[in-house]
């Protein structure tokens, strides 16, 4: 029994990093998916969709409260003196189902939605 739970626990980690990369490659380079912002945060006074995409591409506190899969497919930042969640959703290539493979960029587009943490 402990060896299995072993190998099952192996083959999660790699699963899991793979679905982080192709996020961070969203999340910071645009690369692999959609990203939509919320009607909400374009209306933030002084809004800059610059300062968003620097602020998600410097994004790196990921922890166990926001991160407990390892993923990296959600966080929270200040943007505009305002509280802003993101989220990662996984579609298939039609975006009308959910993927049934995160890890297989070929099945799954990718959602990054940014939006005002009143809107979640």
């Amino acid at each position: 029994m402990m060896i299995t739970e072993g190998k099952e626990a192996c083959a999660t980690l790699p699963r899991a990093e793979a679905i982080a990369r192709l996020n961070d490659a969203l999340r910071r380079h645009g690369k692999g998916g959609v990203l939509m912002i919320t009607r909400g945060v374009r209306m933030l006074p002084g809004f800059a969709p610059e300062t968003l995409l620097s602020a998600l591409a410097d994004y790196d506190a990921f922890d166990a409260h926001n991160d407990p899969h390892g993923e990296r497919d959600f966080g929270d930042l200040e943007l505009c003196g305002a509280d802003l969640l993101w989220k990662v959703d996984y579609y298939d290539a039609s975006l009308e189902f959910g993927s049934d493979d995160p890890a297989d960029p070929k099945a799954t587009t990718r959602v990054l939605t940014v939006m005002l943490a009143s809107e979640y």
